[in-house]
């Protein structure tokens, strides 16, 4: 079938707005309309070759829609179910799966990298009939696509879909590595540095798992609305302060757990000087390949610090996006406010333009329909 998409050929150059023809699914496979697509900072930086993929490919991961059909041996999702679709797909039959880690699963890593279905074949081809890769097996900035079995989250359909596109990234990851990973208590003091759409659900996250005092950092002074709209008890603005001093005197000598949601060398090292001793600082945040932060380490076992990766939120994809649905209907997690607004696919160069400039706050959702 014929389909519009978001084609990134090269780096550092404009995705282009091509007719690809798509496959049909193939066994435990899943056809799926999407309606809403999110982009992410890692798109900006898969478009910079911040993050290096093979190219070309159809941008985009945050999405979810309706199942349009279903390939032999699909028995998890039906034709008509609202989905999810998760840019992890993991194996189960790996180590990292068996130990309960199938946000990181090696076993379908390197199919992942690739930017193939799990056959290691792709279901696209451009007008020319050569092979356009999937970006993290969902290809979300495509106006449908084809998805492995395991990759799509049946939600309730009372849920709006431009938010269930944001339960396949940055709600999952954001509330993951604030329950799952840092584990956050009542009353330990938070910072957050970088306040996209992850940085936002570990803001909100945090100030319902009752942190205090609950301290954003950001290089843009207008997000501090937002900010305190979240839950922040306090607000810093990196471009023109020192946060760290700040953040020394509004706890106990630093805070308790500390979030990198960016990516950003400078912002890991603010970060680690404002680190309480004993405290955990967990970087969210895709550094470019190229990058490095440079971070003097001799205290670190003389004050029993700790710094955590975390990859989207260590999840349980199946078990935990249901829930963060639920909750979500209850609208404590102001997913009102997280939807900035929304553009045509057409409009992507623009909006990775204006999120290049810091110019976007919240998270800006590709509408297909």
């Amino acid at each position: 079938m014929k389909i519009k998409a978001a084609v990134l050929r090269e780096v550092n150059k404009p995705y282009s707005i091509e007719e690809l023809e798509l496959a049909p699914p193939q066994e435990r496979e899943v056809l799926v309309k999407y309606a809403y697509t999110g982009y992410c900072h890692s798109d900006l930086s898969i478009q910079q070759g911040g993050i290096i993929e093979g190219l070309p490919k159809v941008a985009g991961h945050e999405c979810a829609g309706v199942v349009e059909a279903v390939g032999p041996g699909v028995t998890k999702a039906k034709v008509g179910d609202h989905v999810v679709c998760t840019w992890m797909v993991p194996c189960g039959e790996c180590y990292t799966c068996r130990e309960g880690l199938g946000n990181v699963c090696m076993g379908n890593f390197e199919t992942f990298a690739a930017g193939t279905m799990l056959d290691g074949t792709t279901r696209l081809t451009d007008k020319d009939g050569k092979p356009v890769l999937h970006n993290s097996f969902v290809s979300g900035f495509s106006s449908y696509s084809v998805v492995p079995e395991d990759g799509v989250i049946p939600v309730r359909k009372d849920f709006p879909l431009e938010y269930a596109a944001l339960m396949a990234c940055c709600i999952p990851t954001g509330w993951g590595t604030v329950t799952n990973i840092a584990q956050v208590k009542p009353g330990d003091s938070v910072a957050i540095w970088g306040l996209g759409g992850v940085g936002l659900n570990i803001l909100r996250a945090a100030k319902m798992r009752q942190a205090n005092p609950i301290i954003a950092v950001d290089i843009e002074p207008d997000r501090e609305e937002i900010a305190r709209e979240f839950g922040a008890t306090h607000f810093v603005c990196n471009a023109d302060k020192d946060p760290v001093p700040i953040i020394k005197s509004l706890t106990r000598d630093g805070a308790d757990v500390i979030f990198e949601a960016i990516g950003d060398p400078g912002a890991i090292v603010q970060a680690w000087w404002a680190l309480a001793t004993a405290g955990k600082l967990v970087i969210a945040g895709v550094m470019r390949h190229d990058a490095a932060a440079v971070l003097p380490l001799q205290l670190l076992p003389f004050h029993q610090k700790s710094i955590l990766g975390g990859l989207y939120g260590s999840i349980s994809t199946h078990n935990d996006i249901p829930k963060l649905v639920d909750l979500a209907m209850t609208g404590e997690m102001k997913l009102d406010k997280l939807v900035a607004g929304k553009f045509k696919v057409e409009g992507i160069n623009e909006i990775a333009e204006r999120m290049a400039k810091r110019q976007l706050t919240g998270r800006w959702v590709c509408e297909w329909d």
